[in-house]
């Protein structure tokens, strides 16, 4: 399953980061509550600051709030955390409130029996959200989960690496990012820091370059005819072959990880690398994995990924998703008041100070305080078409194939014409 949001569904993030008219806060009300004790059990991905510690003092404020709710919070770093829950999903005992990005994953939890459907009840708050946050927690017209945070990715650079190595814009094509390396690499600077090991990030780049050699309809119908092996897709190997034989990458790359403290965003926070391909959480992760806490501060700036010659693809389309909560089927009756609760205007505006949040609730969208994010969030708003990330979008059997797939091409181990085949015949084997 791949989400694709339309242009105008996007159009409300760049109103809202306008000043345009919001809609009033979520109420307080006990919706759901029950007098008898609850336990929720609480999974998140946000292991680090400035979320670990808001999400563990909103629990705390929550439990404060209803004696008989105690809320477990089991904060985990992104893959220890989908290890974690593929084995309590095919143990049939989700957790009761667990991250999510939707998607081919969030379909197939449905499909099992494992999520439930909560849309009679968020229905007295849900007009708050960004429509177009919902969409990839929506299965067959019923709402199973609720985001709290989307954006897209793209690259954040050094301004002052880029000054030294005589790059005056951004790049806006493939062959400019190339020249840029290039220019880069003859300073002594790492132009791209890369997380190897974990391998998702890596994934990014093929799929956006996917995206701006077939378009958004290549990526569709590569889902519905489960067929990856096509022009468009070898196409996009090619191209980042091509960037990877020009070794742009941290030394060690292979080995590190996104978040360790000498992984992909504090090679960035620590000045080691000129460029991230990352979400819309890239400069907190950076300011908390560096050395300084501090991260690069106003030195640090965006651009979208570029447009490739000759390709079909706009480079207005946007690639990426966001964060979401979903319930487990067998959930407290308190756990949706608690989601509610999260996503109330209020504490969507202490999750954007942070800057590691861009917030879902229209209502909160003055929180936006962080000066890239609002760069983040006016380029959503201009989006003429939208990707989910490939990993969630497709089922996940496909998107961990082509993680896999991907980090092979970047390690050297498979050629482009190989892992499309290899992509393919996982995908020909779902249901």
């Amino acid at each position: 399953m791949t989400s694709h949001l339309s242009r105008r569904s996007l159009l409300g993030l760049a109103g809202a980061g306008a000043g345009a008219l919001l809609l009033s806060a979520c109420g307080d009300g006990d919706g759901g509550a029950s007098a008898s004790p609850q336990k929720i059990r609480w999974w998140h991905v946000q292991d680090a600051e400035p979320m670990l510690s808001v999400w563990a003092d909103m629990a705390r404020q929550y439990e404060n709030t209803h004696e008989n709710v105690t809320i477990e919070v089991q904060p985990l770093e992104v893959e220890a955390f989908k290890t974690k829950l593929n084995g309590a999903v095919e143990a049939a005992m989700p957790p009761d409130l667990f991250q999510s990005w939707g998607g081919g994953a969030l379909q197939q939890q449905v499909e099992a029996g494992l999520v439930k459907d909560i849309t009679s009840e968020v229905q007295g708050w849900i007009g708050q959200l960004l429509p177009a946050s919902l969409q990839p927690y929506t299965v067959n017209d019923k709402i199973y989960g609720i985001p709290f945070d989307i954006g897209m990715v793209g690259f954040w650079y050094n301004r002052d690496h880029f000054a030294k190595a005589g790059i005056e814009t951004p790049p806006k094509t493939w062959s400019e990012l190339l020249q840029a390396v290039t220019k880069l690499k003859a300073v002594n600077i790492a132009p791209i820091a890369l997380g190897g090991k974990d391998k998702w990030p890596g994934h990014y780049y093929w799929a956006y370059l996917a995206m701006r050699i077939g378009g958004l309809e290549a990526l569709q119908r590569a889902a519905e005819d489960r067929n990856f092996n096509t022009p468009v897709f070898t196409a996009a190997g090619e191209r980042l072959r091509e960037l990877v034989e020009m070794e742009p990458f941290q030394k060690g790359f292979l080995r590190a990880e996104y978040g360790s403290e000498t992984g992909q965003a504090a090679t960035m926070g620590n000045e080691d690398a000129a460029m991230e391909l990352m979400g819309q959480w890239a400069p907190s992760v950076q300011a908390s994995s560096s050395r300084s806490k501090r991260g690069l501060g106003d030195r640090l700036a965006f651009f979208p990924f570029p447009a490739v010659e000759g390709g079909e693809g706009s480079v207005n389309d946007a690639f990426g998703g966001g964060n979401g909560f979903v319930v487990g089927r067998d959930a407290p009756a308190s756990t949706v008041d608690f989601l509610r609760t999260l996503l109330q205007a209020r504490n969507q505006r202490r999750a954007a100070q942070t800057g590691a949040v861009l917030p879902t609730n229209q209502a909160a969208a003055g929180g936006i305080r962080d000066l890239n994010n609002q760069v983040v969030a006016a380029n959503l708003g201009i989006a003429t078409g939208f990707q989910l990330y490939l990993d969630q979008a497709y089922p996940p059997a496909v998107g961990q194939q082509v993680n896999e797939s991907v980090a092979q091409l970047i390690a050297g181990s498979k050629r482009p014409d190989q892992i499309v085949r290899d992509i393919t015949r996982v995908a020909k084997k779902q249901k």
